[in-house]
């Protein structure tokens, strides 16, 4: 089962378990999907690499947003956002902790021959493919800035 007949799945179990908030973020998501399966060039298909990058944009577009209602004390719509956001990281996968970050992002330079901050751009793009959807982009950039400034 691919990542669109799993949301819409599990979008017919949110009606029947009356979770509004899963039902409300579940069908956004499908939303997008459908948008991302009909836009010109994609012969109608979602490949489920295409549906995660969906999805970890809305989970950080979800944190964002949070964390500027924080900042705006409108903390009951930063818990709907964060609410939101909880349910989307049910499809992601298991995110990296630092250590395995670092781990795995010391194997890339070496792989690169990444010499300092000037090898920045190589390290990026590489460590970007092999980690997508494992770790967040920022969280992936400030660990090179920190190993390649060592």
């Amino acid at each position: 089962m691919d990542l669109f007949e799993k949301v819409s799945e599990d979008i017919k179990n949110a009606m029947k378990a009356k979770d509004k908030v899963a039902l409300e973020t579940l069908r956004n998501v499908k939303k997008f999907f459908l948008e991302a399966k009909t836009a010109p060039g994609a012969n109608d298909t979602l490949t489920d690499a295409d549906a995660l990058k969906i999805i970890q944009k809305l989970v950080k577009q979800g944190k964002d947003s949070a964390s500027i209602y924080t900042q705006q004390n409108r903390a009951d719509l930063a818990e709907g956002e964060l609410a939101q956001v909880k349910v989307l990281e049910t499809y992601l996968p298991k995110q990296m902790t630092a250590e395995e970050l670092e781990t795995e992002l010391k194997a890339i330079i070496a792989q690169v021959g990444a010499a300092g901050p000037q090898d920045m751009g190589k390290v990026m793009g590489a460590a970007s493919k092999a980690l997508a959807g494992k770790a967040e982009g920022r969280a992936i950039s400030e660990a090179v800035k920190r190993l390649l400034n060592n």
